[in-house]
């Protein structure tokens, strides 16, 4: 059963990895993407906004696809909403299996569909000017792999 959570406060991704190895202590392997807001840039602040009755139950359903294509031993998915700064963890995905190869890949989906599909809306700030972050043509030909 994978462990889904949107986060509206700061997360510890050394906690959560520490508890997630920990709970999967016979996996063969165990792979994580932690994504951050970008430090630099002239960005001063990420806000990443969801819809309540959309964004929860489509991280659970994500959760569900991932695990029914690959044998996992776990998967953790914790995504942040509200406004975040330079440095701050903004996702987290880890996902253990008995071989590695199964938890790169589902790892990487996780992501490619998090990343193109989810239900979040992004804007940053530069300065005192917001503007709103849609995905990238990469972020598309990411996802079609898996289709």
């Amino acid at each position: 059963m994978a462990d889904v959570r949107l986060a509206l406060t700061p997360f510890d991704p050394a906690a959560e990895m520490t508890a997630f190895a920990a709970a999967h202590g016979g996996a063969g392997g165990i792979v994580s993407f932690l994504g951050q807001v970008r430090v630099g840039e002239g960005v001063t602040a990420l806000e990443l906004r969801h819809y309540e009755p959309l964004t929860l139950p489509g991280m659970i359903a994500l959760a569900a696809s991932t695990e029914a294509r690959w044998p996992l031993a776990g998967l953790l998915m914790i995504h942040r909403s509200g406004v975040l700064h330079p440095g701050e963890p903004i996702v987290l995905v880890a996902a253990a299996a008995r071989h590695r190869r199964d938890a790169f890949a589902a790892a990487d989906f996780a992501m490619d569909h998090l990343k193109s599909e989810a239900w979040f809306w992004k804007r940053e700030q530069v300065g005192a000017v917001w503007r709103w972050i849609e995905p990238r043509d990469q972020d598309y030909a990411d996802l079609a792999r898996w289709t």
